[in-house]
């Protein structure tokens, strides 16, 4: 009987640590971010990067604008973990990491039409950064993006989903499946990074607050659902303001 104890609080010094592994992380992917975006930040579209360094790039941001908001969930995960800790972490942040590289795919065509149309066709621009502005304030307020939500702020039952996963993999699978809800609640948010710049660190900032805030915090979906009112009113301003797209705006600039 007094084994126990002794056995729970080693447990929850381990996922303490992870914890502070993964803030770590995601404080030199934000250093490193910065650090690209000194000589990036006034460019648009795929900032003259072909496929492979534009992902690489990409996945570097989403480690610094993610990470601290899946440190919940993946210190409980920690706690389910009772050998070979460090790898089975490793796995679980490869996978979630994995899905967000993937999306880098068509983040990617995206800026590079941004781009174009920043370079070609400026008041074509124009139009789609409001459209984007105010489609990704509509997807803030809909029921989908609060049932991701939900999922994503519910770490308990996700773990007793993934306590039925076995084989090598599991790990991998567990942080793609996390993964791929959290790409449901903040793909619009990052559809917005495109169209307000890719590497404006401002921005970047202030979507990975509104993403943490809306997980963590016990009135994060109402604080998502103000983000996306905000959202749509960036786009009534972006009517008058275009600069406000810096993703979307100078045509002077490469397209990439």
């Amino acid at each position: 009987m007094s084994g126990s104890p002794g056995l729970a609080r080693p447990r929850q010094g381990l996922a303490s640590r992870e914890a502070a592994v993964l803030l770590i992380l995601a404080a030199g992917a934000w250093a490193a971010t910065i650090t690209l975006a000194r000589g990036m930040g006034g460019m648009p579209g795929t900032m003259g990067l072909g496929l492979a360094p534009f992902v690489a790039i990409w996945t570097l941001m989403m480690a610094a604008m993610m990470l601290p908001s899946v440190t919940p969930t993946a210190s409980l995960y920690a706690k389910t973990v009772v050998s070979s800790r460090p790898a089975r972490m490793t796995g679980l942040v490869a996978g979630y990491l994995g899905v967000w590289a993937l999306a880098g795919l068509p983040a990617y065509w995206l800026a590079r039409l941004a781009g174009w149309l920043a370079a070609a066709h400026p008041t074509a621009a124009h139009v789609v950064a409001v459209s984007v502005f105010a489609g990704c304030g509509i997807y803030q307020l809909s029921g989908q993006k609060q049932k991701c939500l939900a999922h994503c702020r519910s770490p308990i039952a996700l773990l007793m989903h993934y306590g039925s996963y076995r084989g090598r993999l599991r790990d991998l699978r567990a942080g793609a499946h996390h993964g791929g809800y959290c790409l449901g609640c903040c793909w619009s948010l990052m559809a917005a990074l495109i169209a307000l710049g890719m590497m404006n660190v401002a921005a970047m900032v202030g979507l990975a607050g509104i993403v943490l805030v809306e997980k963590v915090w016990s009135r994060g979906p109402a604080a998502g659902r103000l983000a996306g009112i905000g959202l749509i009113g960036l786009a009534v301003a972006a009517i008058w303001l275009p600069w406000l797209a810096s993703g979307l705006h100078g045509m002077s600039q490469m397209a990439g």
